[in-house]
């Protein structure tokens, strides 16, 4: 892969899909505690942010790991990130579309063990995105990951400010956009590792 628009694009991309499990996580969160301070906000989407970078970082350099020793697996790599996105993406559709009428909010704050489970739930299907960029180099695989992080970031300071605003009404949409868009990279990653 080389640095161009379609690199940026698709690692944005892989960003927003990836960063709807913390932004509905967040609504919640802004949901239960409608006081809550600036630092906190930015604690909490900086902890989302940063599992958001660092779980793709995880699985390409397992996937690299792999890879040096069974040169075969590279090129089942892009089956591996068509199942695995499919399978997560498909996972948030449904789920988004089962709790769009089943949604539960508690009325507790959020304390740090907490808030560091909900930062590894969030972002355990970013581990799978490092098989989807394995076929980046490490300086691409770093910029791309970061890109996530940061778009998770943003995107979970929204979700604090809506939670607080708003209600629930977004949460169950936002893991159904998410869903559709892990599954358009998964199979746009799947064309273009086989064409």
């Amino acid at each position: 892969m080389n640095w161009s628009a379609v690199f940026f694009f698709n690692s944005i991309l892989l960003g927003v899909g990836l960063a709807m499990d913390a932004f509905s996580v967040s609504i919640a969160n802004g949901l239960m505690e409608p006081g809550m301070r600036r630092k906190k906000r930015r604690i909490i989407a900086g902890t989302f942010g940063f599992f958001q970078f660092l779980m793709p970082m995880v699985g390409w350099v397992c996937v690299h790991a792999i890879a040096e020793r069974f040169e075969a697996f590279q090129k089942a790599v892009p089956w591996i990130a068509l199942i695995l996105l499919l399978f997560i993406g498909g996972k948030m559709l449904i789920e988004g579309l089962r709790s769009h009428k089943e949604q539960k909010t508690e009325n507790v704050r959020l304390s740090g063990p907490a808030l560091l489970v909900q930062g590894v739930a969030t972002s355990i299907d970013a581990l799978s995105v490092g098989f989807a960029i394995a076929s980046y180099g490490w300086m691409q695989a770093v910029v791309c990951a970061l890109l996530i992080g940061v778009v998770t970031f943003f995107i979970s300071t929204a979700g604090l400010r809506l939670g607080k605003k708003a209600g629930e009404m977004l949460s169950g949409k936002a893991e159904i956009l998410g869903g559709c868009i892990l599954i358009f990279i998964g199979l746009e990653i799947f064309i273009r590792g086989i064409v």
